[in-house]
């Protein structure tokens, strides 16, 4: 599944006329470089939930065949926040575990790890895996420690690591909340590390949040291929 629900209020005024995972990174739009991510991994049945200007999400990806892949929507009248598009879009995704990735983030993460973080997630009775990234500079604090291949909360004088937006979940995690329920992922998360029952991992190749325009910019000058 791909995030494509945001507003992109801290991208305004770009986002106002464009959804986010519309705008353009290394000469195309930042949504096509996770559908080229997924299909080069084998991975074919793909999920897009959109709010903001989401038509435009429908007609520019169409039905994923120009990617080898079968894209279905999941649309939501008002953004209903990570957990909740999750939850909303839960029938489309199947009784397995599945990959979820942020619309808004670029990154050379190999889609393909899915498959044997599943494996993992089985072998050590886990409901959801999380890649972690080194705490960029807007984000320096970070967000969870990682400790021996567990998810914990953070604490003090203890190292932090980012959450990257990619996580393997099974699909109990959410089936609890109600179609519809405007609900982020943070306390989803801390209920689940509480339980001992997150695993995670450090990735420590490309990956940036594309949150303002200036960090936009500076993807646009790379030589990105």
């Amino acid at each position: 599944m791909i995030l494509a629900a945001g507003r992109g209020e801290r991208l305004r005024p770009l986002t106002d006329h464009c959804p986010k995972p519309l705008l353009p990174v290394g000469g195309r739009p930042m949504i096509e470089w996770h559908l080229r991510g997924l299909a080069a991994a084998g991975i074919r049945e793909v999920v897009v939930n959109h709010a903001h200007l989401g038509e435009q999400i429908e007609r520019h990806l169409g039905d994923g065949a120009r990617w080898g892949l079968r894209i279905r929507y999941s649309p939501e009248p008002v953004a209903l926040e990570t957990a909740g598009g999750i939850a909303q879009a839960l029938a489309l995704l199947g009784p397995d575990p599945f990959l979820v990735v942020n619309g808004d983030v670029f990154t050379d993460f190999d889609f393909g790890r899915a498959r044997t973080i599943a494996l993992q997630m089985d072998a050590a009775g886990l409901a959801a895996w999380c890649v972690m990234v080194a705490n960029p500079a807007e984000h320096a604090g970070g967000d969870f420690r990682l400790s021996e291949g567990r998810l914990l909360r953070a604490a003090a004088n203890a190292p932090t690591r980012t959450f990257s937006g990619i996580a393997v979940y099974r699909p109990q995690v959410f089936a609890a909340i109600a179609p519809g329920t405007r609900l982020r992922l943070r306390p989803v998360l801390d209920a689940l590390i509480d339980e001992r029952r997150i695993g995670a991992e450090h990735h420590g190749g490309r990956w940036v949040d594309v949150g303002t325009p200036e960090r936009l910019a500076e993807l646009a000058a790379l030589h990105i291929s």
